[in-house]
């Protein structure tokens, strides 16, 4: 069986004899890669986050609280780009805990990324208009500066910015 895992899903021989060591753990990731269309992310959380709540908590794959599909309903929402992969983690613990659905857990938290190019670009503007001395230094060639922008929108966006859209959005206005 982890002879499969390995060609149909390319995991590792690693992850793929973890996964077929526990019957019911080699089934709840095969629901969960089908479900979420992505085999590598999915054995990820499941051998990182998911077991390290099972063993803590004394259960099995069988007893998990989070069902499969409720996993890969999380893993799409990542691949999104709607969260990070720490706000994944964290929501995973809550589902554990709470029986709570994914899309419940990111709208309490408010963990919805802002992937709105038009209010990033705002942000972007804003730190460009109020930080002039840095804007002047880093087209001046101090490219490390570039971080410092990033962060300032972060911030502004109480880290709910899409960061590839800042890279590219602060990348074409400086």
């Amino acid at each position: 069986m982890s002879d499969r895992f390995i060609e149909d899903y390319e995991l590792s021989y690693a992850d793929a004899s973890q996964l077929v060591s526990d019957k019911g753990l080699a089934e709840f990731y095969e629901k969960t890669a089908r479900a979420s269309g992505n085999p590598r992310v999915s054995a990820n959380f499941i051998l990182s986050e998911l077991l390290r709540e099972l063993n803590n908590s004394g259960k099995t794959a069988n007893d998990s609280p989070v069902a499969a599909e409720n996993l890969a309903e999380l893993i799409k929402t990542l691949d999104g780009g709607k969260i990070n992969n720490n706000q994944a983690k964290e929501v995973l613990v809550e589902m554990f805990n709470s029986g709570k659905s994914s899309a419940e857990i990111i709208k309490e938290k408010g963990f919805e990324q802002i992937s709105d190019s038009g209010q990033i670009e705002k942000i972007v503007d804003e730190i460009i208009e109020n930080n002039e001395n840095q804007v002047n230094a880093y087209r001046g060639g101090n490219e490390k500066l570039f971080g410092f922008f990033v962060g300032q929108v972060m911030k502004a966006s109480q880290g709910k910015a899409n960061p590839k859209i800042v890279n590219e959005i602060l990348k074409a206005k400086l």
